[in-house]
């Protein structure tokens, strides 16, 4: 009983390994189509920007919180440092904001 315990625990971790070592797409090294064509695909995508930096860029504004807006922004991939993508910040013009005046 512990033996196929074992056998199977370690069939998991083979399978499971790879898919939890992987990480988030690296903008640097696709070409701003390629980009543009995951976040299209998937609405949103988290893409890694730089060494230490990464943000969740959408295709449209659908993919924002309600209090949210899109903004264009540009960040480097393997053909441009000028890649214009959107990304979901917070409306500064919702009424939310002005609840405490």
């Amino acid at each position: 009983m512990l033996r196929r315990f074992v056998v199977t625990a370690a069939a998991l971790a083979a399978v499971a390994g790879p898919a939890l070592a992987q990480g988030r797409p690296d903008a640097r090294t696709m070409s701003c189509g390629q980009v543009h064509g995951l976040i299209d695909q998937r609405g949103s995508a988290v893409l890694t920007t730089g060494r230490y930096t990464y943000d969740r860029y959408v295709a449209d504004r659908r993919f924002c919180m309600m209090e949210e807006t899109v903004r264009t922004v540009s960040i480097p991939t393997r053909d441009t440092d000028d890649c214009r993508v959107y990304l979901c910040e917070l409306d500064s013009r919702d009424p939310i904001w002005d609840r405490g005046n």
